[in-house]
């Protein structure tokens, strides 16, 4: 069986790991301080193993025509699993990957090297602080931001608030799509304030999770996401049928009903978002 390597991240110090799946040759799991973060499958990139991720293909399915190339950001890295996955569908995209580890990408594209010839960019800081800092010319030019920064198994307070999601507005085209992974669990307040700061911001947000997630029963990922032009589209309603199932979409009455609790996130107000359980991804 294929080896796995092991890097120890020079800026946070958190062990990075890449081991083969031994259920699917080719393929590699991402995990930083134990928690699993990325799968790619070097043989087909449009194979999306884990569940959250797959739901965030569904969304760029949906939102975007395959074939047709668009402009993207990239907010962490991870194993460049939807980096990869839009090069593969949509040849000829234009994509920026903002990740604070530099030697977490080193290190991810010395083992699962990126396609030859993909116009996949890579830019190294703070998030938040390299996005607001992109070449004006990028103001309303870019489809699709994809937000999954995370400092091990928690997302960062500074990337969660309405200072945060406006400054990824300004950057949307008219129809441009904002998407974001939140972990979260019960009774739900952290991703519960993220689905309200969107809708604060954008007029309109929507979620999609496991069912037992969604309906706030257990810790797991939450993809929610809004569109530039405010009212979330029809293909919305899509999402729940794409699965993995069983799928909770979160949208309309729900959406509202959902968020009704939270308080919306401003810079002075944010938290990090809570830890799992340290058993959660521990057999």
């Amino acid at each position: 069986m294929t080896a796995a390597f092991t890097h120890r991240l020079a800026g946070s110090g958190l062990i990075a790991r890449l081991d083969p799946d031994q259920w699917r040759p080719g393929s590699w799991i991402l995990s930083i301080d134990d928690t699993p973060q990325s799968h790619v499958d070097m043989t087909d990139p449009t194979v999306l193993h884990f569940e959250y991720i797959a739901r965030m293909g569904h969304v760029i399915d949906a939102a975007f025509p395959a074939g047709q190339s668009i402009t993207a950001i990239h907010l962490g890295a991870g194993a460049l699993t939807i980096p990869r996955y839009i090069e593969a569908t949509r040849p000829g995209s234009r994509q920026q990957v903002i990740e604070i580890e530099r030697d977490l990408i080193d290190f991810v594209r010395e083992h699962c090297p990126l396609p030859r010839g993909a116009s996949i960019r890579c830019r190294y800081g703070d998030g938040r602080e390299v996005m607001e800092s992109l070449p004006k010319g990028l103001l309303g030019q870019v489809n699709l931001v994809i937000v999954d920064v995370f400092h091990g198994a928690r997302t960062p307070a500074h990337v969660t608030s309405v200072e945060f999601y406006s400054a990824i507005k300004e950057l949307l085209s008219p129809n441009g799509i904002v998407v974001a992974n939140v972990a979260d669990g019960p009774p739900m307040s952290f991703a519960r304030g993220q689905l309200a700061t969107l809708r604060y911001v954008f007029g309109d947000a929507f979620g999609v999770a496991e069912q037992g997630v969604a309906n706030g029963k257990r810790f797991g990922n939450v993809v929610i996401g809004a569109v530039s032009g405010g009212a979330v589209p029809p293909w919305v309603a899509t999402l729940a049928g794409k699965g993995p199932h069983p799928t909770g979409l979160i949208a309309g009455a729900d959406a509202v009903t959902w968020a009704a609790s939270a308080t919306i996130v401003t810079d002075n107000t944010a938290v990090d978002s809570p830890p799992p359980a340290r058993n959660l991804f521990r057999s």
